[in-house]
This record gives structure tokens, C-alpha cells and sequence, in this order.
């Protein structure tokens, strides 16, 4: 008697949970986006370093701890990284591959960009690298959210501390930023114009690399849909259904200014 082979579900056959298998070469293509988006999001902090102008928030804070305890800042990087990954502990949040890779992989880049690059000069150079490293970093924003494997560090526990306290995420965000950024300051992180552009700017070129890599990205029915959880499995639940209207509003309210 020959072995009975499953049909392929119907398009309209509800999906139960655990049930959808994402095809190998789209797999492959999110897995790109997403180590791909943190080397970039990584090298884009190495050019703030090395522009000199200025570093976004937590970059102030992991810039003044690296000044006085001898670490790289990439290092720095990765463990403020796990140290915030704990904090998602009593929050109650769940990391994804992209949560534990960012924590790594950021810092790495990081590093290795400041070694390949030296230390230019003339404020003609830097400008432009500063902008130039602006606008990187919301490419790869935009590339490694799309990817869909789950958020970063920092930004789970701006969502974690949202939902637990009942505040906005933009006051809890401005409040985490405004913390880590004096604290950077005082231990002698480098605070400028930099700091200013990348405040205003970083919100809406995120937004905008989102929705052109979100439109050219991964979709459909076979989990990379908006229907599916950020590490890429399906959440067909009733519990889950209702959830998502609330996770997409707080995932947009993450890159607002």
C-alpha cells in the first residue's frame, strides 16, 4: 500500500499553531537581511566614532564606559547588550534569534570597522561621515527589522517597560535616552552635533527604509506574514490575534522621534 502524501493546505484552511514551514530560500534571504542590517548597524556606529561630532544616546553612555574602563566600545556594546537582555527577565519579554545576534554581532562590527578605519581629520571629512553614517544606520534599521527575528535589546526593554508602567513608549524611550545619554556625558562621552542629527533624523529614515524593505521583503502565508510572531513562527492563537493590532502599534511607536 503506498505511503499517503499530505496535500497541500487549502489558502483557506485556518493555519493552527506551529503548523506553517517557512520555504529554505526565504529563510535564507530574512537570515541575510538580518545579519546583514547588524554589521551595517554596527560600521554606521564606527563612522559617529570616528566623525567626532557627536554619538546617538546609548553610544554616549557606551563610549564614556569604555573611555574609563580600558574595554572597545564594541565590547562595551555587547555587554550593555546582555545586561539589558537580563532586564527582559522580570518584564517578562521574549528574545528571538535577532535579539541574542544584535548583541553580538553590533559590537563585533563595531570593532572591527574602528580598526579598519583610521582617524580622519579635517572637519570637510567628517561632516559628511557623520551624515553619511546617519543615514546608514536607518538602512540598516530598516533591514534588520524586516527580517523579522525579533527586536533588539534596548528597544525590548522600552516595549517590556511600556507595558508594565502603562506610559507611552515614546515617554518611556525619551526617558531611557535622556538617563543613558547624561550619564555617558559625565563620564566623558562625546556629546555634539552629532547627538542632535541623529536624534532628529534616525525616526524618520527609519520609517522610511521600513516601508521600502518591507514592501521588497518576504510576505505571504508561509510565515512571513504580518500574522507572525518576530522569530519567524506562526501566532494563530485567539490570545495572539487579538494581541497583534497592539504589537505593530508599539513597533511603530519605537522609531517615532
Amino acid at each position: 500500500m503506498p505511503a499517503s502524501r499530505k496535500s497541500p493546505r487549502d489558502p483557506g484552511e485556518p493555519r493552527t499553531p506551529g503548523s506553517v514551514e517557512v520555504p529554505p530560500e526565504r529563510l535564507a534571504r530574512r537570515l541575510g537581511r538580518l545579519y546583514g542590517g547588524l554589521v551595517l548597524y554596527g560600521a554606521s556606529l564606527a563612522l559617529m566614532v570616528r566623525a567626532d561630532l557627536g554619538l546617538g544616546p546609548w553610544d554616549v553612555f557606551h563610549q564614556g564606559i569604555a573611555g574609563h574602563s580600558g574595554l572597545t566600545i564594541g565590547t562595551v556594546v555587547i555587554i550593555t547588550g546582555a545586561a539589558v537582555l537580563l532586564l527582559w527577565i522580570p518584564l517578562r519579554e521574549r528574545p528571538g534569534l535577532g535579539t541574542v545576534s544584535n548583541v553580538i554581532v553590533v559590537g563585533l562590527a563595531m570593532d572591527g570597522t574602528l580598526a579598519a578605519l583610521p582617524e580622519p581629520g579635517a572637519l570637510a571629512v567628517r561632516a559628511p561621515l557623520l551624515v553619511a553614517a546617519v543615514a546608514l544606520n536607518g538602512v540598516a534599521t530598516g533591514l534588520y527589522i524586516t527580517a523579522r527575528f525579533g527586536p533588539g535589546p534596548r528597544d525590548g526593554l522600552m516595549t517590556g517597560l511600556h507595558r508594565v508602567t502603562g506610559r507611552s513608549v515614546r515617554l518611556v524611550r525619551t526617558g531611557i535616552e535622556l538617563v543613558v545619554l547624561a550619564v555617558g556625558f559625565l563620564l566623558g562621552g562625546t556629546v555634539g552635533a552629532g547627538t542632535v542629527l541623529y536624534a532628529l533624523a534616525i525616526g524618520p529614515l527609519s520609517q522610511f527604509f521600513l516601508r521600502v524593505l518591507a514592501a521588497d521583503g518576504p510576505t505571504g502565508t508561509d510565515g512571513d506574514g504580518p500574522g507572525d510572531t518576530s522569530d519567524g513562527t506562526a501566532d494563530d492563537t485567539a490570545d495572539g490575534a487579538e494581541g497583534r493590532p497592539e504589537r505593530r502599534r508599539r513597533r511603530r511607536a519605537i522609531l517615532r522621534p
